[in-house]
């Protein structure tokens, strides 16, 4: 199975310029599959404000993905609308990750170290310390946790 992967389109990717008619040419089916397509939820146009539909280039690529998992892989349209789905949430979950990761760059500065540990009591109590130095309650047996460097 071949997935739509939505970082390749340009935002001009998205913008919505093709009626359904054309749309549907571009997609190789019949205009009727995309009313279809769109009362199930499975792609979903913008629309104009007389309520005309609008497709964009990303709208007709994933027509054809919808397509191609119908016909060619034999996924019912219900199990479609759940791939998509899930694609929709792994693509989330990546810009997530990506943003996460870029805030602890930020947090860490370009030497990639922290600045503050954390050291946890035999009681749970859980203490944030600078580099170097040790919690200020009585005898230690705090867990330190290391990561090296990044190289």
């Amino acid at each position: 199975m071949t997935s739509i992967s939505y970082s390749t389109f340009s935002p001009d990717d998205d913008e919505p310029v093709f009626v359904i008619s054309v749309a549907a040419e571009l997609a190789g089916m019949h205009a009727q599959t995309l009313r279809q397509y769109d009362r199930l939820g499975l792609v979903t146009p913008s629309r104009t404000r007389g309520g005309g539909r609008r497709y964009s280039q990303r709208d007709v690529a994933l027509l054809r993905e919808v397509q191609r998992l119908s016909q060619e892989e034999g996924v019912s349209l219900p199990g479609i609308a759940r791939i998509l789905e899930l694609e929709n949430q792994v693509e989330a979950l990546r810009r997530r990750i990506s943003e996460l990761t870029e805030e602890l760059a930020a947090a860490h500065g370009s030497s990639g170290r922290t600045s503050r540990v954390f050291s946890v009591s035999p009681t749970g109590d859980v203490y944030a310390a600078r580099l170097g130095e040790r919690p200020r309650h009585g005898r230690s047996q705090a867990l330190v946790v290391w990561s090296p460097s990044h190289r």
